[in-house]
């Protein structure tokens, strides 16, 4: 690594690892799963931009495929997530009477 470029990496790695400690301390604090799901999705975008850090520095085309590998699983688990929130939220409507059993009951 050239020593012009070294400070760039210093304040990149800071940056990111004050952010991935705020997003672990949300996803330990919650409150909700929705809350721990976008503090993952920034935890994975974190080792992603670290990861691309890496490559700039190194020329290390295998990390390439490891942020690939990365980036379709924290989507696929947002999706995970995401359907299980919405068939969670459904509450049942509550029977609607016809018509015409009220006018059998008078």
């Amino acid at each position: 690594m050239s020593e012009t470029l070294f400070p760039f990496v210093v304040v990149a790695a800071v940056i990111m690892g004050v952010a991935a400690l705020l997003a672990l301390i949300r996803i330990v604090r919650g409150p909700t799963i929705l809350d721990r799901m976008i503090a993952s999705d920034v935890m994975f975008t974190i080792l992603l931009l670290a990861l691309g850090v890496v490559m700039a520095v190194e020329p290390a085309y295998r990390t390439l495929v490891i942020m690939l590998a990365l980036s379709v699983t924290a989507f696929l688990s947002t999706i995970a997530v995401a359907r299980y929130v919405s068939k969670q939220d459904r509450t049942p409507e509550p029977p609607v009477e016809s018509a015409d059993r009220e006018e059998d009951g008078s």
